[in-house]
């Protein structure tokens, strides 16, 4: 049986009081037993223990606050980290330095050569790491080996008429 108020009569004096003060959610979240608690009450539930009302203490509801504001300051610190990695960071591996070793006091290694002091075949080294640069003596293959790259030589011949 029901009273005006929509309560159970066997509901106790405060319930009814609160559900006349228009904290209808209350009665009804205690009846479904639904463990969690809004964060944003009602001008006139202020004051009102709400907490006891749903069966869970103050220090629980302080846990669930912290606990989902902690939740969301990591997630939104998660979100602005990958969104800063990928727009403003640079990528190093893209960068590599390609010359380790050869003419490094010179800004820019350039080799020039006649094409009637070549001979028949000349075969130029592409990976840099040749002892006889810019001559290929077949470092690449150690160099393919060890990085899965597969850099090849510069091969030039004289056209066969």
């Amino acid at each position: 049986m029901r009273d005006s108020t929509g309560a159970p009569s066997h509901a106790l004096p405060s319930l009814r009081r609160r559900l006349r003060s228009g904290c209808e959610w209350a009665w009804r979240l205690r009846v479904a037993r639904v463990s969690v608690v809004p964060s944003a009450r009602p001008r006139s539930c202020h004051g009102l223990p709400a907490a006891r009302t749903m069966g869970t203490s103050y220090d629980s509801r302080v846990r669930v606050e912290w606990i989902a504001a902690v939740t969301f300051a990591a997630g939104t610190a998660a979100l602005g980290y990958l969104a800063y990695k990928k727009f403003y960071v640079k990528d190093n591996r893209t960068k590599a330095m390609v010359n380790l070793q050869i003419q490094k006091d010179n800004p820019k290694v350039v080799h020039a050569f006649d094409m009637e002091d070549l001979g028949d075949k000349a075969v130029y080294c592409r990976c840099w790491r040749s002892k006889k640069f810019p001559f290929c003596d077949g470092s690449h293959i150690k160099h393919n080996e060890e990085t899965g790259d597969n850099v090849g030589p510069l091969i030039i011949k004289k056209k066969e008429a």
